[in-house]
Formats: C-alpha cells, sequence, structure tokens
C-alpha cells in the first residue's frame, strides 16, 4: 500500500476517534487529560522512532521496556545517593546507550537472531533488575528532582520540545544523511547494501545503540514526573512500541517506513488507551487490540512477500 494512503486512512481513523469522544463523553478534551496523555505516551513516542529504524533494517528489538526500566532505576539511585540530577540523567542515558550496543553486538557481529538476542536480554535485565531492587521503588529523592525543579507547564513544554527535535531531525536525517539512506538499504536488500560498499553490521549495531540511547532518554524524562521511581517500569513498553510504528505502515521484513506514519500510529495507539476508559469498556482490551495491529501487520507483509515472489516465478 502507498505510504500516503495508508498515512490518510490513519488520519481519518484518528479524527474519527477523536468525533466519537466528543460525542459521547466529557472531560476527554480536557487541558489536563491531554497533558497527562502526552507525558504517559512520550517515551512511546521516544522509543519508537528507534524502533522504527531497527526495523527499517529488518531487526526487532523487544528489550526496550526492560532497558528503559533499568535506565529509570539508574537515574534514581544516583539522584537518591547525592549526584547531580542532570549528571544522574547523562548516566542513565550512557546505561541505555551500553544496553542497546549489548544488543547491536549480539545481532550485527554474534549473528544471533534480533528476536532471539532480545528476548534474552529482556528476560535477564528484567530479572536482574527485579532481583537488584527486590521489588522496592526508588525513594529519597532529592528536592528538585521532579520536574527537573520547574513547573508541570515548563516541563511538558520541554518533553514537547525533545520530542519534535528528535522526530524531526530524524526524518530529515533518513531522508537526506547518507547514514539514512544506509539504514533503508540495509533493510530493503541486505547482500545489495553490502556490494554498494555498506557496512550493514556497523548500521545494525547503530540503530540498535540509538534505541537504547532513546530508552534512556525517555526513562529519564519520565522518572522526573513523579517523587519515587517503581522498579518494574516498562511493563509492556516494547508491545505498544512495536505496534504503533506498525501501525504506522513499517514493514516487519524491513527498508520501508516514514516518520509521518509512525508519529500517527503513536497517536492513535496512546489515544486507544484513554478513550476505552472514557467509554466505559474494560482497559484490558488495549493489550488485545496492540496485540492484533502486530498481527495483522506481519500477516499483510507475508503476503506481499508471497505475492512477489509468486510474480517473479511467473513466466515474462
Amino acid at each position: 500500500m502507498n505510504p500516503r494512503i495508508r498515512e490518510a486512512g490513519l488520519l481519518l481513523t484518528i479524527v474519527a476517534l477523536m468525533l466519537l469522544l466528543a460525542w459521547r463523553t466529557t472531560g476527554f478534551f480536557s487541558a489536563a487529560n491531554l497533558t497527562d496523555l502526552f507525558l504517559a505516551n512520550m517515551p512511546v513516542m521516544m522509543i519508537a522512532v528507534g524502533m522504527m529504524m531497527v526495523i527499517l533494517t529488518g531487526e526487532i528489538d523487544i528489550s526496550v521496556g526492560s532497558i528503559f526500566a533499568i535506565s529509570s532505576v539508574v537515574m534514581g539511585k544516583c539522584a537518591s545517593t547525592g549526584v547531580p540530577i542532570w549528571l544522574s540523567g547523562l548516566i542513565a542515558c550512557a546505561v541505555g546507550v551500553l544496553l542497546g550496543a549489548l544488543n547491536g553486538r549480539l545481532i550485527a557481529y554474534v549473528r544471533i537472531p534480533s528476536i532471539v538476542a532480545t528476548l534474552a536480554t529482556m528476560v535477564a535485565l528484567r530479572d536482574g533488575l527485579r532481583w537488584y531492587t527486590q521489588g522496592s521503588w526508588i525513594q529519597g529523592l532529592p528536592a528538585g528532582f521532579q520536574w527537573f525543579g520547574m513547573s508541570q507547564s515548563g516541563f511538558t513544554g520541554l518533553c514537547v520540545v525533545a520530542v519534535v527535535l528528535i522526530t524531526g531531525l530524524t526524518a530529515l536525517g533518513l531522508r537526506n544523511l547518507r547514514m539514512g539512506r544506509a539504514i533503508v538499504a540495509t533493510g530493503s536488500n541486505r547482500m545489495a547494501a553490502c556490494a554498494a560498499g555498506i557496512d550493514a553490521r556497523r548500521v545494525v549495531f547503530g540503530v540498535f545503540a540509538v534505541t537504547g540511547g532513546l530508552a534512556g532518554l525517555s526513562a529519564v524524562l519520565n522518572s522526573v514526573r513523579f517523587n519515587q521511581i517503581p522498579s518494574n517500569s516498562g511493563l509492556g513498553l516494547e508491545l505498544k512500541v512495536i505496534a504503533a510504528v506498525a501501525v504506522g505502515g513499517a514493514a516487519i521484513t524491513g527498508g520501508s517506513a516514514t516518520m509521518t506514519g509512525t508519529v500517527l500510529g503513536v497517536i492513535l495507539l496512546s489515544c486507544i488507551g484513554s478513550a476505552l476508559t472514557f467509554l466505559g469498556i474494560n482497559a484490558y482490551w488495549e493489550k488485545a487490540i496492540q496485540g492484533g495491529i502486530i498481527l495483522i501487520a506481519v500477516a499483510a507483509d507475508t503476503l506481499k512477500l508471497q505475492r512477489r515472489d509468486h510474480a517473479k516465478t511467473l513466466p515474462a
């Protein structure tokens, strides 16, 4: 399907959902609810940018929720022991980059399939964090930790700027920079990309490291919303991120994705959970919807590949 047609369909779906909510509910469009909705889903948007690049290369990362949780705990632990808040944030982001680079190393150079490697790191990191914290939340955070010492509205503005810069610069980079074109080429045809002089292993390693860094950054910005940090944060985050990228039109097999589609996918899925609550529908359906979206996306890509392969076998 043409990406523009897919994006137009997503936009129409979002508009239809908004009209339904305006008709059947009150309070959804209040400033307080929209602010909470944005801040709650800001990590999804940031990590989705990295996930889109990972999927563009034909890989997948299901460990982002665990990286997010570890970065959150690192942020809190550092700040609670007297490390300056800004330095605690940098350390947490660095931890995210290192964990993402670990995934990239296992996948690009050890050549473990990405689904296997990131499943292993997801479980190992999550269980290791559970053992380290014993399920305890991080408390005793210093004054000025929450909202970075800013007002809530000022912090929200900072997050808006961060999201706009990350999405905008990534979109420009994928379109105009050599590295961006290398990411697309690697996912489209890895053998052809290598023949053209592209180091596909370096590309794969890089996108996983960047995704880890974005998970770390989003963990930092999410952590300062509260005066204590749960040790089990980020549960189910990977499912929502992958579903958002998939519904945005990214080909799970790689080589095709757009930033506009990813942003619209995040907006749609971010609104669904809140919409279910406002419409009086059990919120547990949100996970089922996300899983269904991933299933449909994978099935659509598989059918597309089968048709392409069938067309190649037809006589000229």
